[in-house]
């Protein structure tokens, strides 16, 4: 007997085929194509923003691979509140070079060696070791990291690539200050008399727009693109796509339930779709059921559950009280009226736990006064603390 194929669904990994963000590949693309066309800057930083488990690092990984297949030469960072962003980046940067072979050429490369940026406290300092036997300073943190990626840049296009393409995860929790340097250096790039053939793609929680711009006002010039729950057809397609590339496919109902559960939710379907094929466990040529998915749903609540109470038991009491306040109006999209009311407060007095739990990723604004959930079932999960 065959052996029933591995399971293709991968939540809380990037997806094996990504569904969807036709108009933010586009966009990605064309910065690309005006890289490698014209080496040059490729305009405005570009922003993705979300809460967690709507695919922002999905897509940048996914630009990361057509990137590569262009010629580009990729720098990933991960922005974390403990780790320095600056001194990561300029290690990426030499490590990307490297393994290039960018850095085999002595009479440029010199002036990347030993890069390092420093920011102090209060102050900041920066030294650029040029080459082996001479040490000289460079006066500003913002000097030195237009002057490594410029650098690394032109590198890149003159051993034949594309470019350079940094990518920025988690951009929220970057330092205010080294996101300042970053914006500075981005600025004088864009108007430097030199063409960099540079892009530099990010992505973060909703609250990196308003990060950004409290960092340098200029800020508010990038481009930001927010990431939304996925169409019907491409919650659809993801599934089939997904099943499909190993020999199963999904029966209409089963198709109809998950979405239903999912409701768009990109995690949530690779959650629901890894369940039901563990129920199912299908050999090539079978067909997932409706009944696959019910005896698959409990296992994903349960995992749904736990992340209910992980958010739960991270907001403070003030938060919770705002959280049981929103839930009591239902799932959907609340007012700041219908919380202020539920928590016998002005709606001026809630604005403290509204913005903390947006930071967090526990809610998000939706339009003028609006928030909703981040999570589907999250409202059900503590209004069922209520009952209990």
């Amino acid at each position: 007997m065959a052996p029933s194929p591995a399971n293709p669904f991968t939540p809380g990994q990037s997806p094996r085929f990504l569904a969807g963000r036709t108009a933010e590949r586009r966009r990605i693309q064309d910065r690309l194509a005006r890289v490698s066309t014209y080496g040059e800057l490729a305009g405005p930083l570009l922003v993705f923003h979300a809460p967690r488990g709507l695919g922002k690092t999905s897509l940048l990984r996914a630009a990361e691979a057509e990137a590569a297949s262009l010629g580009f030469v990729s720098v990933w960072v991960a922005c974390a509140r403990d780790q320095r962003l600056l001194p990561e980046l300029a290690e990426r940067v030499r490590g990307a070079l490297a393994r290039h072979d960018a850095l085999g050429d002595p009479g440029r490369a010199t002036r990347l060696e030993g890069l390092t940026i420093e920011l102090g406290v209060p102050g900041a300092k920066v030294q650029a070791e040029l080459g082996r036997r001479e040490t000289a300073a460079v006066s500003t943190p913002i000097l030195a990291l237009e002057e490594l990626l410029g650098e690394a840049a032109r590198l890149v296009r003159a051993h034949g690539g594309a470019g350079l393409l940094v990518f920025l995860d988690e951009l929220h929790a970057a330092d205010p200050g080294e996101l300042a340097v970053l914006l500075n250096a981005w600025q004088n790039l864009d108007g430097a008399p030199d063409a960099v053939p540079l892009s530099i793609i990010t992505a973060g929680l909703p609250v990196t727009p308003e990060a950004i711009t409290r960092a340098a006002t200029f800020g508010e010039r990038s481009s930001f693109i927010p990431l939304d729950l996925l169409a019907p057809t491409d919650a659809r397609a993801a599934l089939v796509r997904t099943a499909e590339a190993e020999g199963v496919s999904w029966a209409e109902d089963a198709l109809t339930l998950v979405t239903d559960e999912a409701r768009g939710h990109p995690y949530l379907l690779q959650l629901l779709g890894n369940t039901t094929w563990d129920a199912a466990s299908p050999a090539a040529g079978a067909v997932l059921t409706a009944d696959d998915v019910r005896r698959g749903v409990p296992h994903a609540r349960t995992q749904l559950n736990a992340m209910h109470r992980a958010r739960w038991g991270a907001a403070t009491p003030t938060e919770q009280a705002f959280l049981v306040a929103m839930a009591s109006a239902g799932e959907g999209n609340v007012t700041r009226a219908q919380i202020a009311a539920a928590m016998g407060r002005d709606s001026r007095a809630i604005s403290d736990p509204r913005e903390r739990l947006i930071e967090k990723g526990v809610i998000e604004p939706v339009g003028h006064g609006l928030v909703r959930f981040t999570l589907p079932g999250f409202g059900a999960f503590v209004r069922s603390l209520d009952e209990a």
